[in-house]
């Protein structure tokens, strides 16, 4: 089975926090798809959580360690079709490629995100829900 993952589950996995067990559960066996957008959104969250004082950095390196060892499956995503997601799901484009994804390898989407998932089931992505 493939499964897409967005950056709020990989997050929460290499940061260890409250749904990490959940969302490896979810994921067990599954080969673990991506846009390639996915290192730069990593970095983006590792930076707003520096920013905000919510760890150092040496955390961040040694969770930017731990995602390096996830094997994940980069996919190109046609920005034409991301863009049209954008405008019609009224998302951004992250989002957008992620949703892309999981239609392109008509396969689930994993994440945390409440928007994500509405987004998703819009335009008929089944989403692995990780229970609050």
């Amino acid at each position: 089975m493939q499964l897409v993952v967005d950056t709020s589950a990989i997050v929460a996995v290499i940061t260890n926090e409250a749904h990490k067990d959940q969302i490896i559960h979810l994921s067990k066996g599954a080969d673990l798809l991506a846009p390639f957008s996915l290192h730069w959104e990593v970095g983006n969250a590792f930076s707003a959580m520096l920013k905000r004082h919510r760890l150092a950095l040496e955390e961040a390196q040694r969770a930017l360690r731990a995602y390096s060892e996830i094997p994940i499956r980069f996919s190109d995503i046609e920005l034409d079709v991301a863009l049209e997601l954008a405008a019609r799901l009224n998302i951004y484009a992250y989002d957008a490629y992620i949703i892309a994804c999981a239609i392109k390898h008509r396969c689930p989407l994993l994440t945390l995100d409440a928007s994500m998932v509405n987004a998703a089931a819009e335009v008929g992505v089944t989403v692995k829900e990780v229970e609050a």
